[in-house]
């Protein structure tokens, strides 16, 4: 069993055209988490669209535990 420091991920091969806030919107339906997808897979943070087939690590998120705070919040619902 992980450690609370550890992260979970889950592997997900790119589609050609897709960009990070897609990909973030398709598997957390929140855009807002491209900036953590980008963090987890740093060589790949000068991909604006992928060409498809790039393997990327995909944090699993606790949802029970993830709260909006001030910092996940979008300004518009502040």
């Amino acid at each position: 069993m992980p450690t609370e420091d550890e992260t979970l991920y889950e592997l997900y091969e790119t589609k050609s055209g897709e960009t990070w806030d897609s990909i973030a919107f398709d598997l957390f339906t929140n855009e807002m988490m491209a900036s953590t997808l980008i963090q987890e897979n740093k060589e790949y943070a000068d991909v604006l669209i992928f060409d498809g087939g790039e393997v990327l690590a995909i944090p699993i998120v606790n949802e029970e535990n993830e709260e909006d705070s001030i910092d996940t919040i979008p300004p518009w619902r502040q």
